[in-house]
């Protein structure tokens, strides 16, 4: 069975490492899966990269981007089409296809008639005039138009997002897809949008439990010259101004708690390292950098005692589900697809968005209390081994490429 990713990326990005863990856990199985992107970091064997953009392409693309919907204008996907990797493919599987200048969705509906095809959705962009993630807008169900939020990305230069909500429309008339989703949130949401014509599997991400796995807590914290007595409250952090991610509520929440127990904890902050960050909320704040080896990965969530998330708007956060195969409590709103991972009271506490009395408390709670603390984090590592083991998910998939292939 030879299947073809189809990503902005190869490891760049959060639906590009789930795509990759996918296709590592696919080969695994003997399935000759290979990857198809624009760009490239790992250069691997199993990867193609696809030909860059030419000069008459570039043009077409600055002339046209003001008033085109996003990504319309790009003649990249015909370069697809002709690779040996994409004529070779059983099964063609579509990943993130807004991010990048590589693939105009008006190809599906060809995509779909050669080859049988699997589209996982890693956000709402597929079913929206233009946003990855709506917030409070449920324009996406009528037809969109009149964007509160053309600002979100993929921003829109103008309000166009009714244009691109009927070619979406069109496109699907006309293709024959089988959707996957990774979180009960956006399956609920795909049965209600455009993409309802179609059958829709949710099925999570997978994880190497095998290297995603807790590690001795004060041997982390030694190597890492991080204090031993300490509550150490981890959480990423790009930059404390995105709203998507909340940084301005967790700002707030930590700004609430009690003195003394500002005093036991300290701050670590994976990301890029920002001058924004020497002091939070009045708590010791140590910057852990921009890490991308899982080896590295797991030696900071191992050193952590709770990981936070005030995220606005997610589908599977894929550091939650990292933090929970290394056992890690996890502090989370609750938004999305976030109550898959962080299950209230057994994997760690969820608190409603905005309000950010009921966040401090619960967080506060999780902070003051060890033994409920190992418990979750004994929660965290069975559910992370039983339900999310990249073997486990890998599989599922195999078994739907089985069934597209399989004549009626």
């Amino acid at each position: 069975m030879n299947v073809l990713h189809l990503n902005q990326s190869d490891i760049h990005g959060g639906a590009a490492i789930a795509a990759y863990r996918l296709h590592q856990g696919l080969r695994r199985l003997n399935v000759n899966s290979r990857l198809l992107v624009p760009e490239a970091k790992l250069k691997e064997e199993t990867t193609t990269v696809l030909p860059p953009m030419t000069l008459a392409e570039r043009a077409l693309f600055a002339m046209t981007r003001r008033w085109a919907p996003n990504n319309t204008n790009l003649l990249r996907s015909r370069k697809l089409l002709k690779t040996p990797a994409y004529q070779q493919a059983d099964v063609i599987h579509l990943h993130n296809l807004h991010t990048g200048l590589y693939f105009n969705y008006l190809t599906i509906p060809r995509i779909t008639r050669e080859k049988p095809t699997v589209f996982t959705l890693h956000d709402m962009w597929s079913f929206t005039g233009h946003c990855a993630f709506s917030y409070d807008c449920q324009r996406w169900q009528e037809g969109c138009g009149q964007c509160p939020y053309p600002e979100t990305y993929p921003a829109v230069q103008w309000d166009n997002t009714a244009i691109e909500w009927l070619l979406k429309q069109i496109v699907y008339t006309h293709s024959k897809l089988t959707i996957i989703t990774p979180s009960r949130w956006l399956s609920a949401l795909a049965k209600k949008s455009l993409l309802s014509q179609f059958p829709i599997h949710t099925i999570p991400y997978g994880i190497d439990t095998q290297v995603y796995r807790p590690l001795d807590k004060a041997a982390s914290r030694h190597q890492l010259g991080l204090p031993q007595d300490k509550t150490i409250l981890m959480f990423g952090c790009a930059d404390l101004a995105d709203f998507r991610k909340g940084m301005d509520l967790l700002v707030k929440v930590l700004e609430t708690l009690p003195s003394p127990i500002k005093r036991t904890l300290v701050l670590y902050a994976m990301g890029k390292e920002s001058t924004a960050l020497p002091e939070i909320a009045g708590i010791k704040t140590i910057q852990g950098g921009f890490v991308e080896g899982d080896a590295e990965k797991v030696l900071r969530y191992s050193a952590a005692d709770i990981f936070l998330s005030t995220t606005r708007a997610d589908n599977l956060p894929l550091v939650l589900q990292e933090s929970l195969a290394c056992g890690i409590p996890l502090f989370s709103t609750d938004v999305g697809g976030v109550s898959d991972l962080v299950r209230d009271g057994v994997t760690g506490f969820t608190a409603p968005i905005e309000n950010i009395k009921a966040m401090a408390a619960r967080l506060l709670e999780l902070i003051q209390n060890n033994e409920l603390r190992r418990n979750m984090a004994e929660h965290c590592r069975h559910i992370a081994m039983e339900e999310y083991a990249l073997e486990i998910i890998a599989r599922k998939h195999k078994v739907l490429y089985e069934t597209l292939l399989t004549p009626p």
